[in-house]
């Protein structure tokens, strides 16, 4: 099963794809899709458009899981909002099943508590997956543990 997890933004929306085969987790991938600040909002969300299609058509995972957005008041709110909008309707044309995950339930999964620090999710994420250097930016690493908590859910501790 290959699994991509997906952390939205406007500005940098993080992703990890993990590959699970015979019990043992592999990462493949992770990065961010970076978006320009002086570019219009429209083109913005087109580019994540564009880039997920291209990361989704590459690596063809089997299922998603986006971290759920929960309100908080920001000035970038509703770019958020709109990005993952853009994010599920990709998704969603790839005929690719997705779970969604508020950031307690991942903390909670991935490190033991609802309010883990970044850096023991961090942590967590390294070794599940055996990783010796920690994955950059914090957006992949945190895309990381998304999908590393549906694994979860699926069975793969």
């Amino acid at each position: 099963m290959r699994i991509i997890g997906i952390d939205p933004g406007l500005a940098r929306v993080g992703y990890g794809i993990i590959e699970i085969e015979n019990e043992k987790k592999t990462l493949l991938d992770c990065g961010i899709i970076e978006t320009g600040k002086d570019k219009k909002e429209e083109d913005r969300l087109y580019e994540i458009f564009k880039d997920l299609n291209e990361l989704i058509n590459y690596w063809n995972p089997d299922v998603a899981a986006v971290e759920k957005f929960f309100f908080y008041r920001s000035s970038t709110t509703i770019s958020v909002v709109q990005s993952r909008g853009v994010i599920m309707m990709v998704l969603a044309s790839k005929k690719i099943p997705v779970s969604e995950y508020a950031p307690a339930q991942i903390k909670l999964t991935i490190a033991g508590s609802g309010k883990a620090s970044k850096k023991e999710v961090l942590e967590a994420v390294m070794n599940d997956l055996e990783l010796d250097n920690p994955p950059k930016p914090d957006d992949s690493a945190d895309a990381l543990a998304i999908a590393l908590t549906k694994l979860n859910e699926e069975g793969f501790n």
